[in-house]
């Protein structure tokens, strides 16, 4: 267990890195808050990310696949804007490596 990062780095990626990752960063800012757990949350493209040091990457699974091992956090979403569905995925993920 590694001490938390504070705030945390967070990727909200997609293909392009514009429209789909913006909606999942401001739904990754609400859950984020909701937990009480500060994060630098950044939108980005799938090619930026590989070389983006970063705490938490979430996005689509064929995106999160290629990025496996690049954070000690990935989570995988369907639904960029349902945020109920993130917390469910991201909770669990951060309690397994100690930051929650």
């Amino acid at each position: 267990m590694t001490e938390r990062p504070d705030p945390m780095k967070v990727l909200a990626v997609c293909g392009l890195g514009m429209g789909t990752s913006l909606i999942l960063r401001m739904t990754t800012e609400t859950v984020f808050q909701r937990l009480g757990i500060r994060a630098d949350v950044e939108n980005t493209d799938i090619s930026a990310a590989r070389s983006t040091p970063a705490d938490v990457i979430i996005g689509q699974g064929m995106h999160t696949s290629e990025l496996e091992g690049a954070a000690p956090v990935t989570v995988t979403v369907d639904d960029f804007v349902d945020d109920a569905a993130l917390e469910s995925r991201l909770r669990p993920a951060l309690q397994e490596v100690g930051w929650l």
